[in-house]
């Protein structure tokens, strides 16, 4: 049976050089890099090199780069810490954001009876930037909005500079889940001036259980996790030493072959949106994520023309054909609710089709993609 992997943007497959970096990593490099001694001297030179490759690519300091479990862990900080530590009262997110913002904004709404505001979207989810001013200049709080770049069930991109800019207008402070463009768009922090981002290795070849939180310098934000000081005493325990190797060496060789690799998985995109519209004429694309110029290169999200009897059999069937995609984000997946992202922007009538999240990497092939098409439109006329 043929295995084709499209659900890359719920985790990708782990780079060879980075297994090989791990490894030597795990047997050469065991010691604590809170010791004092050689051994932990030499594990601690790892890492620090890791966070300085890291803000050097992203044009940040070294100490505006905290390592973390993932974006999950690292949201949560931020949030949490701007709430805790920077006098926040007003919250502004939107309703189509990955649960780590969601559920925690929701969550100190409960324990410190903040105002939690969600921005206006339009019939695509991008949100509506009058509204968000509407809402920052509403009255004299101190606000901070968590926008995501990249949304990672239909790949709406949000113009990050305007909203920015509406930020520092208006003396905001300004969040980004990044987990979906770090490691897949270049990024200069100087220009581009948030106060906080969150990537995660495993969505750019990396490991999982490793990422990092970009938190500019002054900020005074602190830590979440107590009992010790690494990570400049923004989270305790020692540090994951082989996960940040990986992690510094997906970073690397992500941004090395930043344009050759994004350009041939547009070209995987390019290919399955004209080819699946060919094949199954009725196929529609949910938000922008059949917009190349507006949605990131490396997803597709298509609702498809099945009525809910057969709806229900369809991931089965193409896991039965080896074919590996979403029917939302892998963190929901287990859930029997709908995506709450397709609920907001999807009318009634869509709502009930079936809508499948496609996502491509470097690994991926035309020959896949052709299969898989090949594997619906046989679906579709059974």
């Amino acid at each position: 049976m043929q295995k084709v992997y499209l659900d890359n943007a719920a985790t990708t497959q782990v780079r060879t050089e980075v297994i090989t970096k791990m490894q030597e990593a795990l047997a050469n490099f065991y010691g604590n890099p809170s010791s004092t001694h050689s051994f932990g001297r030499s594990a601690k030179t790892a890492v620090e090199s890791a966070r300085k490759t890291i803000a050097k690519y992203l044009n940040a300091h070294p100490s505006e780069i905290i390592f973390t479990s993932g974006g999950t862990e690292a949201d949560n900080m931020i949030l949490r810490g701007a709430v805790r530590d920077l006098g926040v009262k007003t919250l502004i997110t939107s309703k189509i954001e990955h649960h780590a913002v969601l559920h925690t904004a929701e969550e100190l709404e409960k324990e410190y009876g903040i105002a939690l505001h969600y921005v206006a979207l339009d019939d695509f989810g991008n949100p509506d930037l009058t509204d968000l001013e509407n809402l920052l200049r509403q009255d004299s709080s101190k606000k901070l909005v968590s926008l995501m770049h990249v949304n990672n069930e239909i790949g709406n991109k949000i113009d990050l500079d305007a909203v920015c800019q509406l930020c520092i207008d208006h003396d905001a402070l300004f969040h980004s889940d990044t987990v979906q463009s770090i490691g897949h768009y270049a990024w200069d922090v100087r220009q581009t001036p948030a106060d906080f981002l969150t990537a995660a290795a495993h969505k750019f070849h990396g490991p999982k259980g490793i990422g990092f939180a970009y938190i500019k310098k002054n900020t005074g934000l602190k830590a979440l996790i107590f009992g010790g000081a690494q990570e400049r005493g923004f989270r305790a325990g020692t540090e994951s030493f082989h996960n940040i190797v990986g992690l510094e060496e997906s970073f690397i060789a992500a941004y090395d072959n930043l344009e050759e690799e994004k350009d041939y998985v547009t070209g995987l995109k390019r290919h399955f949106i004209e080819n699946i519209k060919k094949e199954i004429p009725s196929v529609t694309f949910n938000g922008h994520s059949g917009d190349l110029e507006k949605s990131t290169y490396s997803l597709v999200n298509v609702c498809l023309p099945f009525d809910e009897q057969k709806a229900l059999m369809l991931l089965f069937h193409l896991d039965i054909k080896g074919i590996a995609c979403s029917k939302g984000s892998a963190c929901q997946s287990g859930s029997n609710k709908g995506s709450h992202v397709l609920t907001e922007i999807l009318s009634e009538e869509h709502l009930k089709r079936p809508s499948l999240r496609f996502s491509f990497s470097k690994y991926n092939t035309i020959q896949e993609l052709d299969y898989t098409i090949a594997v619906l439109k046989e679906f579709a006329e059974s």
